[in-house]
């Protein structure tokens, strides 16, 4: 059995901006993914067939699948509601696509295309492999290409790469065609709805005890358009008028030297099996 599956749903090639870019990425999230200290886990990227994908490394695979483009996927006039609804739907599936096809996996960890993860996680995990699983709840935000990286300690809430979970509770169908879509948006299509339910159940998820995954922000793929650091937590308004949130936030910086490097970028550092 697998300890952990981490599955990097992509989207439709028509629905990205910069096909070459989304690539690029990819190969950097892999390549983070693929650094693990512990070498008990797999690799499944989900995408679409005809997609242009970069070379993979040991230990992933591609599960290809036909659905089509997201005709949501840009905000446009649009509802917000409505706007969401269509990417958890997406996503969703091709996650379900991806936890099919590692069905025997002790634990899952679904990430974004353009994130990055910890070097420690699965490590940290075949030490507990009876717990419900974890949220990311302390992790790091990064502009692309930047040098620095912000300590993010509400990270669960804004990055989707911020939860592992025990496979079991998830509930898999045996088939796709057995899943409801509103199972698909809840369970798999969205990192906010799921930790309410699983807490509901009385099979909370813990908080990963150190800064588990990097959020990549400020590249022209991005699907939330998320703002960079400067911006959005020291270049406006609302942060300039309140000094000590200031100073909070430039405590938090960090450069991306060799530690961050090997733990969250794919340094070199060899897996054991």
């Amino acid at each position: 059995m697998t300890l952990v599956t981490f599955i990097i749903p992509v989207r439709h090639q028509d629905n990205a901006r910069d096909w070459n870019l989304l690539k690029a990425n990819l190969a950097q999230t892999v390549a983070s993914i693929s650094n693990q200290t512990n070498g008990n886990w797999r690799g499944i990227i989900v995408a679409n067939e005809g997609a242009d994908l970069p070379d993979l490394p040991e230990r992933f695979s591609v599960e290809r699948v036909t659905f089509p483009p997201n005709d949501m996927h840009e905000l446009g006039k649009a509802s917000i509601e409505d706007f969401r609804d269509a990417f958890r739907a997406d996503k969703g599936r091709r996650v379900l696509m991806g936890m099919l096809r590692a069905r025997d996996s002790r634990f899952f960890m679904i990430v974004d295309d353009d994130d990055f993860v910890s070097a420690r996680i699965v490590q940290y995990v075949s030490e507990n492999p009876d717990a419900n699983g974890w949220m990311i709840d302390r992790g790091y935000i990064w502009d692309h290409g930047g040098k620095l990286l912000l300590g993010h300690d509400d990270f669960n809430h804004l990055c989707g790469t911020s939860l592992i979970i025990r496979s079991d509770l998830y509930g898999l169908p045996e088939r796709f065609e057995d899943a409801s879509l509103d199972w698909i948006k809840s369970m798999l299509g969205s990192h906010h709805r799921i930790t309410d339910i699983l807490a509901e159940r009385g099979t909370p998820l813990a908080a990963l005890p150190f800064r588990g995954a990097v959020y990549r922000v400020a590249h022209g793929g991005s699907h939330s358009k998320t703002p960079s650091l400067l911006v959005r937590y020291f270049l406006n308004w609302g942060a300039l008028k309140r000094p000590r949130r200031l100073l909070r936030n430039a405590s938090k910086l960090r450069l991306v030297g060799g530690t961050a490097k090997h733990e969250f970028f794919g340094g070199a550092r060899r897996a054991s099996t």
